[in-house]
Parts: structure tokens; sequence; C-alpha cells
């Protein structure tokens, strides 16, 4: 039986284990069971994912972060995982004011802002109008996938509908074989918006998505078709609030400079029996 030590973190409450594993005690073939493992809520630490810190790999990073979803498979990136990242490579003597780390081949930057922490992505990217089924839907891609979708104030509370239209759209076969993360949203302004996210790999709703958040607000600009720009958009969740900025070229309809803001809070400490 292994001891490993762990972190229990949550950022607009999406819930993390993250752990230290710079000496390489957990290895690659072991990060898919450890995740479904760690992740239960009934026999585990109880999460919304697992996430490693290791040491950079890519030229110029410090760290890399591997993501697990709690049913072990790739999430490619997780932008309210990234934060608690960054939150916990500061507390191990990591610069606060600049960490650089990747996630696959992409890298990233994080700092921290007082209570937030703000991550900076390497994307550029478009929405792309899809049809499903008769209904409209925008795709953006996030550095992993996303669909956007426009419902009123009050559809947006009916949890039992998003939980089975979201599962419904996840598996579509148009984004097999590895599905989507789905994301409902209501825009009570120009750059504010409410949002709920059916998340692929947790295969339910959860309290926040910072991809996810993202990639709503990226689909909210464009559904009002706003000038170019620089942007600052928030993103409620049930979680509580992110803040999306980027940058809007209209000459070729590419979204950039893209940064997500969001606290990322230490729960508790503790020892795994894996």
């Amino acid at each position: 039986m292994e001891k490993i030590p762990f972190i229990k973190m949550q950022a607009t409450g999406n819930d993390f284990v993250l752990i230290d594993n710079r000496n390489g005690l957990i290895s690659g073939t072991e990060y898919s069971r450890l995740a479904k493992s760690v992740s239960d809520r009934k026999f585990g630490v109880g999460s919304d994912g697992l996430i490693l810190l290791q040491e950079g790999k890519v030229e110029g990073t410090d760290l890399e972060m591997i993501y697990k979803n709690p049913d072990g498979s790739d999430a490619g990136m997780c932008g309210n995982g990234a934060r608690c990242f960054v939150r916990m490579a500061s507390n191990l003597g990591f610069d606060m004011n600049r960490i650089s780390f990747h996630v696959h081949k992409n890298v990233y930057t994080g700092k921290i802002n007082d209570e937030n922490i703000e991550i900076q992505f390497p994307l550029d990217t478009y929405p792309e109008e899809l049809k499903i089924d008769g209904d409209s839907y925008l795709s953006v891609y996030t550095n992993t996938e996303h669909i956007v979708c426009q419902l009123s104030a009050s559809d947006l509370t009916d949890n039992p509908s998003l939980v089975q239209k979201g599962r419904k759209l996840r598996h579509h076969p148009l984004f097999a074989p590895i599905g989507t993360n789905v994301n409902f949203i209501h825009g009570f302004s120009d750059k504010q918006l409410v949002l709920q996210t059916y998340e692929r790999g947790v295969e339910d709703l959860t309290l926040a998505c910072g991809t996810g958040a993202i990639a709503s607000a990226v689909a909210w600009h464009s559904y009002q078709q706003l000038p170019e720009g620089d942007y600052i958009i928030k993103v409620k969740t049930k979680g509580g609030t992110l803040i999306v900025y980027f940058t809007f070229h209209s000459s070729n309809k590419i979204y950039n400079n893209i940064r997500l803001e969001g606290p990322a809070v230490t729960v508790f400490e503790g020892t795994y029996l894996y």
C-alpha cells in the first residue's frame, strides 16, 4: 500500500486532488487508475479530477501539469484545475508572479493577483456554427472541446433537463470518438452571462468549468456581433464568478490574448492510502 500525500483544492466549486509528483512516485501507467480511485466520492477523496505536478519537459517551462478526469480519461486542458495548480506551485516556492507550465505541448503562464489567479492561454480560436437536430450551437475550441447553447434564464435552472440534454450532446456522433463538453448560457448584459456546464469525464453538471467559461464568453461575444477590441466578460457559475479576457480581431474573426481569472483555495491536506 502506497502512502501518497495530496492536497484537496477547489476553484469556484470545481474540486481537485493535487499531488506533487516531482519525485516520480506515481508512474504514467498509474495516472488513470489513480484518478478513478482517488476521485470517487464514496470510496476515495472525492473530486472532479486528479492533477499531478511534475518537472517541466518542454523547454522554458518550470512544470508539467497532468490532468485526468474522474473516469481516468484525458481532459485536454482544465482552466479551474490550472489555477489550483498555480496556487500549489506558488506554495511550493515557485515564482508567484510568473509560473510557466505545460499541458501536453501547450505552454501556459500563471500569476497570482491577490485572492485570484490568472492563467494565460496559448490559444487562437474562433466559433463555428453547428446544427444538431435542428438546433443551433457554437463550437469553440479552448485547448479542449466545447459547444455552447443559449437558453432562457428559466431553462438554465432546470438541472434534470440540462443533464439529459448535455449527456445526449456529449455523446453525439458528430463529436465521436472523444465527445465534447456542453455549455448552457444566458446573457444578461453585453459583458455578463450565467453558465452551466455538462463536463465530459465527470458526466454531470459541475459547479464551474474554466475552459467552458472561455468558450461561453467567446460565444456570447459572437452571438451579439460586437466589434473588434479588447473585452472583459464576467461569467457567473454556481460555484462563483470567473473573469475572461480576450481580444477579438474582426478581419479574421479570431479571438486571442485569452486569459482566465478566478479564485483557487486549499480545502485540506492528507495522505491517500493507494
